[in-house]
């Protein structure tokens, strides 16, 4: 009967605890960051400062207009009165004008200033994804950390229980005289220590969750849980067969690639510099005095101008300019072959060390098996008189090490499925 209440009680208290935690998704962790993290907004900022740059560049295509105003006067009479010619003296004079431009051609530097404002706008929206990306692939890292955490604890209860009952048993044996005061110390010993070690799982465990809060902005709460936890029966898979080792649609790739376009159109911008340029326009203006000593009317003229470069072609310092930027084409396209190398083998490190979580884990699984088996033996020879309290005690340390490196192994095997999500650009979708 009162085995009956014991476990009666026992998991009534285990509901309550229950309904206090307050479990946490792997998604609402990923939404809340996303939400929150500055670097994100940051990229949109920068998205919109990178579309009004595009917005100017634009209006280069349309006409130029500018208006002038200019007062003048004397505190004498700059110009005196002339019989028959001027019938008051001029002490003022006021000018006011207007004139319109429009660029015919200017070297193709209008066209290319837009294209270069337009891969700064592809460019910021590549690097806003990758901004978010790495925020998904840090919260799951953190988030499978915690589950880590609470995986560890759940193992230290499980041998704190089974510690206490060995203790248990040992101060019955020392009341009846059948063994000596030495084995209990040894049992109060690791008891001791085991105590220890979860004082500090639980303060790391606070720990986690605080850097963990204030990296996604959810409130910080000490009943917080993540909701996955460790199914030790079954081991997890590869996510693909093979390892998609293609770039096309990698972030990183695209902004190498992105490089080389800006550094060919620099090169034509610097080369416009060499050519001719042509513009048109038109032009009003008006002369007076205020005095109405004179006046005249607005008076439209149109112009036109031809500027042609003739040192910077023959001597001018433009056409090394021009050399440096082929130079620096050459060398992004160098860029793009190293980093879609060092990309690939990237991909292929973080798709071994998956397959290598994976040995870990099915290792750490037979160890597991046959710690819990060696901790059976030596729990039945030491009731049976076959062996020491301090077999006992080195099976159960072998246990519960064996416990903590499959945890380890598992939630390892999750943050490296995330890194090679993150490094062929497929996080974003999980």
């Amino acid at each position: 009967m009162r085995t009956f209440l014991f476990s009666i009680i026992f998991i009534l208290t285990l509901h309550a605890a229950r309904a206090q935690q307050h479990p946490v998704s792997l998604e609402q962790s990923r939404q809340a960051a996303l939400a929150y993290s500055n670097a994100i907004k940051n990229g949109q900022l920068k998205i919109s400062s990178a579309e009004a740059g595009l917005e100017a560049a634009k209006a280069n295509y349309l006409p130029s207009v500018s208006g002038t105003a200019l007062s003048l006067y004397g505190f004498k009479d700059i110009i005196p009165a002339i019989p028959n010619v001027l019938d008051k003296a001029i002490n003022n004079v006021y000018s006011v004008g207007l004139t319109g431009t429009q660029s015919i051609y200017a070297g193709g530097k209008v066209l290319t200033n837009n294209q270069l404002a337009a891969l700064q706008v592809e460019s910021s929206k590549i690097l806003a994804r990758q901004s978010a990306d790495s925020v998904l692939l840090l919260t799951e890292q953190k988030y499978w950390n915690i589950v880590n955490l609470q995986e560890q604890s759940k193992t230290i209860r499980a041998n704190e229980i089974l510690l206490n009952s060995v203790l248990k048993m040992q101060m019955d044996m020392l009341t009846s005289g059948l063994i000596a005061r030495n084995d209990l110390l040894k049992v109060k010993v690791q008891l001791s220590q085991l105590m220890v070690n979860k004082s500090k799982l639980k303060n790391g465990r606070m720990l986690a969750l605080f850097d963990f809060s204030v990296y996604t902005g959810m409130p910080f709460d000490s009943l917080m849980v993540m909701q996955d936890t460790l199914n030790k029966a079954v081991t997890p898979a590869l996510p693909d067969m093979n390892p998609d080792t293609s770039l096309a649609n990698l972030n990183n790739y695209r902004l190498l690639a992105l490089q080389v376009k800006s550094s060919n159109l620099q090169t034509r911008l610097t080369k416009a510099d060499n050519l001719p340029s042509l513009s048109v326009g038109i032009s009003a203006s008006q002369l007076g005095s205020f005095n109405g000593a004179f006046s005249s009317t607005f008076t439209p003229i149109g112009f036109g101008t031809l500027s042609i470069p003739i040192s910077e072609n023959i001597w001018g310092g433009n056409r090394q300019k021009v050399k440096q930027r082929k130079l620096s084409e050459q060398v992004a396209r160098n860029n793009l072959r190293d980093g879609s190398n060092q990309l690939q083998v990237g991909i292929l490190k973080y798709w071994y060390d998956l397959k290598d979580a994976l040995t870990q884990i099915s290792y750490a699984k037979d160890n597991l098996a046959q710690a819990t088996e060696n901790l059976k033996v030596n729990q039945d020879n030491y009731k049976a008189g076959l062996s020491a309290i301090s077999d006992v005690l080195d099976a159960q340390a072998a246990y519960q090490q064996a416990e903590v490196t499959l945890n380890t192994a598992l939630t390892d095997f999750q943050t490296k499925k995330a890194s090679y999500d993150y490094a062929i650009g497929k996080i974003a979708g999980r």
